[in-house]
């Protein structure tokens, strides 16, 4: 009984959000503040049988469809990029190239030589179970420099011209795809044989 009152006060809930996304639509409110006073109706106390609230719940069955479609298109129709007139010769010009060297190889090298020199003066210590290896290929995420870059750029470009925005825009997307595929590779090659990798394993055989 207490199983189906739950499950009705779930329905009931989403009921209620899918109506206030039309009433949020017709009076013009921000989406961004009805989301916000949305996530206010969602329990946090523990109701499910498995123990999760209903946040709980809903973050990790939003988060895969989040995290890997909804920001990255969000961002990306946000950037202001028009493809129109460009041409390979585009990603050779100067502008472009420097940022996109910079995300890719300026993140890498401030990421990883400051906490190695830490380490070292043993002010730091890298976590359990995790080699340089791995902290690498962390570091060659950290180049997928998106909101913040094109925020900087349009700061730093402001009155320059459109197609130098345009430029600009281009390398921090070129510097963000370099890395973000180079980032994936070198993990996956990397976990197969790392320390995280054994270290995984060992608490699975263990445990």
């Amino acid at each position: 009984m207490a199983g189906k009152l739950r499950l009705i006060r779930g329905q009931s809930r989403q009921h209620l959000r899918r109506s206030g996304g039309q009433v949020r639509h017709k009076s013009g409110v921000h989406a961004t503040l009805a989301g916000v006073v949305l996530a206010f109706t969602v329990p946090l106390r523990a109701s499910y049988e498995h123990g999760h609230s209903p946040l709980w719940h809903l973050e990790h069955s939003l988060h895969p469809w989040v995290a890997s479609a909804i920001l990255p298109l969000f961002a990306f129709a946000n950037a202001g990029v028009s493809f129109a007139g460009m041409s390979r010769q585009s990603l050779l010009q100067p502008l472009p190239l420097g940022i996109a060297v910079g995300l890719f190889l300026g993140k890498q090298i401030g990421v990883v030589d400051f906490p190695w020199v830490a380490i070292k003066l043993r002010l730091a210590r890298l976590p359990t179970g995790v080699g340089w290896r791995e902290f690498y290929g962390m570091a060659v995420l950290c180049g997928i420099g998106f909101t913040m870059s094109l925020f900087i750029v349009s700061l730093a470009l402001e009155g320059g011209g459109k197609m130098l925005m345009t430029y600009a825009r281009l390398g921090v997307l070129l510097g963000s795809l370099l890395s973000a595929v180079s980032g994936y590779f070198f993990l996956h090659r990397s976990l197969k044989t790392g320390v995280l990798r054994r270290s995984l394993l060992q608490k699975c055989v263990s445990g």
